[in-house]
């Protein structure tokens, strides 16, 4: 079993800095951190730390084809590249994470392997944002 997430006292007040504040990960951190009770600044100030998301990337590539050139097993991934700073301090430099999760394709199933395909997106993003608190844990 894993214990409880327990914020350092140099990160009870976060910002986080993202080109897309929309994107799956972004959202989940923002629920993760505030769940964990930690206060969220809606811009950088000088008591909190910044956790800079630079690369929030998602996408899918084809992982092999049939006898007839089509696709029949995809893998999905998503990377991201963060860092923790407070202040002038570098709490924690560029982290680059990827996770994969691969699924096969049957075009007789489309909206169903489009379903799987978001939902393999969503569980990514939450073992992300898992490893991410985990690490900060360790601050």
């Amino acid at each position: 079993m894993q214990g409880a997430f327990v914020a350092p006292d140099s990160i009870k007040k976060i910002y986080i800095a993202a080109d897309n504040q929309y994107s799956n990960f972004h959202k989940e951190l923002r629920k993760q951190l505030l769940s964990a009770g930690i206060e969220l600044s809606e811009f950088p100030v000088t008591d909190s730390a910044v956790f800079n998301i630079s690369f929030d990337e998602t996408s899918q590539r084809v992982l092999s084809v049939s006898a007839r050139n089509v696709p029949t097993e995809y893998e999905v991934f998503y990377t991201i590249t963060y860092s923790i700073n407070s202040g002038q301090n570098i709490l924690m430099p560029n982290q680059t994470v990827t996770l994969t999760r691969n699924y096969t394709y049957d075009s007789t199933l489309v909206l169903g392997k489009a379903r799987e395909e978001e939902l393999l997106r969503k569980a990514i993003v939450k073992d992300l944002v898992r490893i991410v608190m985990r690490q900060i844990s360790t601050l």
